[in-house]
């Protein structure tokens, strides 16, 4: 496997095709951190401080979430929504061609505010004929369903995203630090890990998104044995971050350091992981896998390059920039990689054990190995990408994990 991954993989037929499917993805990677699902802009027109102040009767906000969507401060107790020119929002044509905007109704959806006994509720109405979606389950036309804090509002299709509700009632956390909240409206949980948690955050005068790593500093233990203090390996992972500029890596905007919490500002990428999306189509054709793995192994490659191995390289740390099948993918999660000189040996034990190369696993992480084992982790990827399952796997009952992978059984 590993003598596969590793041979010559750049040709020029292979690299023209990559150069005329990715490139466009990739520029627009670099202006926008290719955030929406949908061949979009994420933001028509431009903000100021301004435009994120609200006055003392403004009761919610709606962050856009997709093409020609804009910031709108929520203060009257009902708005229409629509292709019509006479609904509160008009619903403006894109520049560019867009799949879903002719499925749009003149007035699509309601927002309406209503006092109850329990106190003020926000509504949305569905008036369309295609649907409108909160958070991907349909309203249905005629039907109303309570919109809540850091809901996400869709229209026509589920994965055409426009709007995230902020209920300005909501209880602010006040446990972010004044750094945060000065620079950065923060709203759902994306996901949890073994540091901490990842929120999906709004930049204040431009409500441009982006995902907030919190990693918390204090000690915790492993197996309940021994006391980790964080803070070297969260610093190295934050050096690492900083110093990588590829269209290929997952990129960093913005470190605020507090006394006893990192927060790590990351551009978003909205086609989830490689992992998912594999579980969904089952398997991807041979073209496509091969137009992935190619910008995985110019990602591999650059990160070498830098004197860094990933060590912990799985479809579920390769991110998808957008849904389509054919779309940029970025390299994440670095917590494991270190910085190594040019003919350096590595003996830290790390990785997830499916995708360990067999030299890691024969040395029980004792023993010398380089950055190949990424070109072995790699390998296993792509098995995964072409067949739909691992490799290697602990669902066997006729040989165990370790000896399927030193074995190449």
């Amino acid at each position: 496997m590993t003598k596969i991954v590793s041979a010559k993989l750049v040709k020029t037929d292979l690299e023209k095709a990559t150069v005329t499917r990715v490139a466009g993805q990739s520029q627009e990677s670099s202006s926008t951190a290719s955030m929406e699902t949908v061949p979009a802009d994420f933001i028509d027109g431009d903000f100021s401080e301004e435009d994120d102040s609200q006055d003392d009767d403004c009761w919610g906000k709606l962050f856009p979430l997709g093409q020609s969507f804009t910031a709108i401060e929520l203060n009257k107790d009902e708005y229409t929504f629509g292709r019509g020119e006479n609904c509160d929002v008009p619903f403006i044509a894109p520049t560019k061609k867009h799949p879903y905007f002719q499925a749009y109704s003149k007035v699509h959806f309601k927002l309406i505010r209503q006092k109850t006994s329990t106190g003020f509720h926000i509504f949305l109405e569905d008036t369309s004929g295609n649907g409108t979606f909160i958070n991907g389950e349909k309203v249905g036309k005629g039907n109303k369903q309570v919109l809540g804090n850091n809901d996400e509002v869709s229209l026509a299709v589920k994965k055409n995203k426009a709007y995230m509700f902020l209920d300005h009632n909501a209880n602010e956390d006040t446990s972010l630090p004044k750094e945060i909240r000065e620079k950065y409206t923060l709203t759902k949980t994306l996901g949890r890990g073994a540091c901490g948690e990842v929120k999906l955050a709004f930049a204040k005068g431009s409500c441009e998104r982006f995902a907030v790593k919190i990693i918390s500093k204090k000690k915790f233990s492993i197996g309940g044995k021994s006391q980790v203090n964080l803070s070297k390996q969260v610093m190295t992972e934050v050096n690492i971050l900083k110093s990588l500029k590829h269209p290929g890596i997952i990129r960093i905007e913005d470190v605020i350091d507090t006394p006893d919490t990192l927060y790590i500002v990351l551009e978003v990428v909205d086609g989830g992981e490689l992992f998912d999306k594999v579980v969904s189509i089952g398997q991807y054709d041979e073209p496509t896998a091969k137009l992935l793995f190619y910008q995985m192994v110019l990602a591999c490659k650059y990160l070498h390059d830098q004197g860094i191995t990933h060590r912990d390289l799985k479809p579920e740390n390769i991110l998808l920039a957008t849904d389509s099948n054919e779309t940029l993918i970025k390299v994440t999660d670095f917590g494991l990689s270190k910085f190594v000189d040019a003919g350096s040996i590595m003996k830290t034990f790390c990785g997830t054990p499916t995708y360990l190369a067999p030299e890691i696993l024969l040395t029980a992480g004792s023993g010398a190995y380089t950055n190949s084992i990424d070109c072995w982790s790699l390998g296993v990827i792509l098995f995964i990408c072409l067949a739909g399952y691992p490799p290697f796997s602990d669902e066997r009952k006729d040989m165990d994990l370790p000896k399927q992978i030193t074995g190449a059984h």
